[in-house]
């Protein structure tokens, strides 16, 4: 399986929907091996070599997911201000001293 992935683009959408594609895929995987250690358990019992391989491929998929950094979704507030960077000149961004 694949996972998706958007093209990469310099805006704060792109990147919240690259975050959360990763973040869906991930969850695909593990529930997909959390079923699949289930139905091993089922048919074999605790005992049988493949079902141990599989609570152990569980484990290092939540593991892993642990050891990756969290990324942060841009707030409305830091997109508005990034926006206002790159357009000094729209209404919205205009400010006055009173």
């Amino acid at each position: 399986m694949t996972p998706i992935t958007f093209a990469s683009t310099t805006s704060a959408a792109g990147v919240e929907r690259q975050s959360l594609s990763r973040e869906l895929t991930y969850e695909n995987r593990w529930k997909a091996a959390v079923e699949h250690a289930r139905r091993l358990t089922k048919m074999y019992g605790y005992q049988h070599v493949d079902v141990a391989i599989a609570w152990e491929t569980v484990e290092e998929l939540r593991s892993a997911r642990s050891r990756q950094p969290i990324q942060s979704v841009p707030s409305c507030k830091s997109m508005f201000d990034r926006y206002c960077s790159e357009s000094p000149n729209a209404l919205e961004c205009r400010s006055y001293d009173c």
